[in-house]
């Protein structure tokens, strides 16, 4: 989970039963989008984040081909915090991390 994610969406992941880790838990408090993302690729974890520069970073990888462990991104204003919840679960249940390498994935799907 990038830093500025909603705490209520990854307490509800966890009650589903989601392996999550926050930027904070890793001690990655204020890190800049691009040491987080390659933080997250070298765990092999996906990040969600709801910051658009993130986005910006995943894009310039895609671009030029920059292995990154995946994105999901919702915009704050446009999904619920129940939205995030069921779809971050759906994803985590049924995709793996091969599935979602260099990808950015929006939510809701």
């Amino acid at each position: 989970m990038d830093e500025h994610v909603h705490r209520a969406i990854t307490t509800g992941l966890r009650l589903r039963g989601v392996d999550v880790l926050t930027a904070q838990e890793d001690n990655r408090r204020n890190t800049p989008d691009l040491i987080l993302l390659d933080r997250a690729t070298e765990l092999q974890r996906v990040l969600f984040s709801q910051d658009d520069d993130l986005l910006v970073e995943a894009k310039r990888r895609q671009i030029e081909n920059i292995p990154f462990a995946g994105v999901i991104y919702a915009h704050q204003l446009q999904v619920t915090i129940g939205a995030c919840v069921r779809d971050l679960e759906l994803i985590a249940k049924v995709a793996g991390p091969e599935d979602l390498a260099n990808r950015v994935e929006y939510l809701p799907l």
